[in-house]
C-alpha cells in the first residue's frame, strides 16, 4: 500500500481548485437592481439612451419607468384581461417621444410626454410577430406570421406591405426616420428595404431561419442572426459584411441587440440570461454578464428582453425576471 505525502496531496488539491476556479466565470453582480414587475415580466424595451423602459407584466399591466430617477412614470392598459391578450412586444422611439406596444392581435401608440394613448388598432388576417417605431410616432412597422411586413404612415394611414418573404416574420427594425426597414424570417433571409417603394436594397442569406435583425440608428450598420451559427454585422452603405460574431458554442440565440453610439461595439441579450459586448470590427466578445434569474423558475432562467448602453462603462438590462439591472464593464 502506497501512502500519499500529505503536503504533496494538499498542494495538488490547491492547484486543482485554483485551476478549476479560474475556468469558472465570476458571479455576476449588478451595480444596481430595480424591480419593475412582481413575479416576472412578459416584455420590456429600454430606450436607446437608457433613460426609459416600458415593461409588460400580468400584475401591473404596462408600466413606463424613468430609469434615471427609478420612478414609475405611467401605468397603461391594453386590454390585459386574459393570458391570450398580454402585451408581448414593446418599442420606444429613438427620440423618446412615443412607445409602441402590441399583443398578437392589436397594437397601441403612447405619447411619452403626456402619457396619453394616441390610438389602438387591431390587425386583420395573421398575428403580429414583431414591431418597430420611428421618431415622433410617425411610422409603425409590423412583422406578421403570414410573411408580410406592414409599414404604416400614421399621418395619412398609408399602408405599404412588403411581400419579399415567403414564411413568417421573426424580427423587424427601421431607422428613426422610418425610411429604411430590415426584416428577417423563417425563409432563411433578411432583407433591407425602402419603406416608400418597397424595393429591396440588400438581401442577406442565412443557413437557417433568421431570428434577430437590427439597424444602427445612425444608419451605419445592420445586424442579422439565425438559429444556428451565423450572426453578422453588415455595412449599411455597401451591403458588405464587416464581421461575424465569434463564439464557440454550437449556436447562440439573441433576444435583444443594441449598437453603441460611437459605432465600435454591439450589445446583445439572450434567452439564457447572457449579456455580451462585442467588437463591431472584429466580432470578438469583449465582456459578458448573466442577469438575475426569475425566482419562480426551478432552472433559474431569464430572457434578456432589452439592453442599452449608459455612458462608456455601464450597460442596462431588462429581463423576464422583472428586474432592470445596471452593470459595470469588467476591467481587462
Amino acid at each position: 500500500m502506497i501512502k500519499c505525502n500529505n503536503k504533496l496531496t494538499l498542494l495538488f488539491i490547491c492547484l486543482f481548485s485554483l485551476l478549476n476556479s479560474a475556468c469558472q466565470p465570476a458571479e455576476d453582480k449588478p451595480v444596481q437592481r430595480w424591480q419593475h414587475a412582481t413575479d416576472g415580466a412578459y416584455a420590456a424595451n429600454i430606450s436607446n439612451d437608457g433613460k426609459y423602459s416600458v415593461v409588460s407584466s400580468i400584475y401591473h399591466g404596462l408600466s413606463l419607468w424613468d430609469i434615471e430617477e427609478n420612478a414609475l412614470k405611467y401605468s397603461w392598459s391594453q386590454q390585459q384581461d386574459s393570458s391570450d391578450n398580454l402585451v408581448l412586444l414593446a418599442d420606444i422611439s429613438n427620440n423618446n417621444s412615443h412607445a409602441l406596444t402590441a399583443n398578437r392581435e392589436a397594437f397601441s401608440l403612447w405619447n411619452i410626454a403626456t402619457g396619453q394613448s394616441e390610438g389602438y388598432w387591431k390587425v386583420r388576417e395573421s398575428t403580429i410577430r414583431d414591431i418597430a417605431l420611428s421618431n415622433n410616432g410617425d411610422f409603425i412597422l409590423l412583422g406578421k406570421s403570414n410573411g408580410t411586413v406592414v409599414h404604416i404612415t400614421m399621418s395619412n394611414g398609408r399602408r405599404l406591405e412588403f411581400l419579399g418573404h415567403t414564411e413568417k416574420i421573426n424580427a423587424v427594425d427601421m431607422l428613426p426616420n422610418g425610411r429604411i426597414a430590415i426584416s428577417g424570417g423563417n425563409d432563411y433571409v433578411a432583407y433591407v428595404w425602402d419603406t416608400e417603394s418597397g424595393q429591396v436594397i440588400y438581401r442577406f442569406n442565412h443557413p437557417s431561419r433568421v431570428t434577430m435583425v437590427a439597424l444602427d440608428p445612425k444608419g451605419r450598420f445592420a445586424f442579422t442572426a439565425d438559429s444556428k451559427k451565423s450572426s453578422n454585422i453588415w455595412d449599411l452603405k455597401t451591403g458588405k459584411r464587416i464581421s461575424q460574431l465569434q463564439y464557440y458554442n454550437r449556436h447562440e440565440i439573441f433576444s435583444s441587440v443594441r449598437f453603441s453610439d460611437d459605432g465600435t461595439q454591439l450589445l446583445t441579450g439572450a434567452p439564457t440570461r447572457k449579456v455580451s459586448l462585442w467588437s463591431i470590427l472584429t466580432g470578438e466578445r469583449l465582456d459578458s454578464w448573466r442577469v438575475t434569474p426569475k425566482e419562480s423558475i426551478r432552472a433559474a432562467g431569464a430572457v434578456v428582453y432589452s439592453v442599452a448602453f449608459r455612458g462608456k462603462n455601464q450597460i442596462i438590462t431588462e429581463s423576464s425576471s422583472g428586474y432592470a439591472e445596471l452593470w459595470q464593464r469588467k476591467s481587462r
